[in-house]
């Protein structure tokens, strides 16, 4: 049976729209990672500031395409602190000579993809971009490819929290 294109697309954008978060009344989310190069990071390092967590891998395109965007609104944004989560299974050198093409300005931190952070887990799409407000709490989250404007719209609050 060959499935509609009208219909494939509409799947696709269905699967690529932004999901309603409902954020976790347990607290703050926090989680430490080992980042690229040295180091642990901890979430909860970030409180106080906008927390933007996106998942990534070097094969996936709009991944790539993302990197730009999200490394003008780490700088420029001083509310705003991006960690890119790099959710794949290689050694250090790879992920060094992949990023040895992009001006990355925030700290990549290396995911276990067999014990990834909770309370995500392991990401259902790549991109997958969590958004946490100041507080810690999870305020949205978008599933594929996002922009400057989509975080900045939940950061500046012209989108409320868990509304796609």
């Amino acid at each position: 049976m060959k499935i509609p294109s009208s219909l494939t697309a509409a799947l696709f954008c269905v699967l690529l729209a932004p999901s309603p978060v409902v954020a976790d009344a347990a607290g703050p989310i926090n989680f430490s990672l080992d980042q690229l190069g040295g180091g642990t990071v901890a979430v909860s390092d970030y409180l106080g500031e906008w927390v933007i967590i996106n998942y990534w891998a070097t094969w996936c395109a709009p991944c790539r395409k993302e990197i730009p965007e999200l490394s003008e609104l780490h700088v420029e944004r001083n509310d705003v602190t991006v960690l890119g989560l790099a959710f794949e299974d290689t050694d250090e050198a790879a992920f060094e000579d992949f990023l040895g093409d992009f001006d990355v300005t925030y700290p990549i931190l290396r995911v276990d993809v067999y014990q990834p952070p909770e309370p995500f887990g392991a990401p259902k799409v790549l991109p997958t971009t969590i958004v946490l407000n100041p507080q810690g709490m999870e305020a949205h989250s978008f599933f594929g490819p996002v922009t400057r404007k989509n975080l900045e719209d939940v950061i500046d609050g012209k989108i409320p929290a868990g509304q796609p």
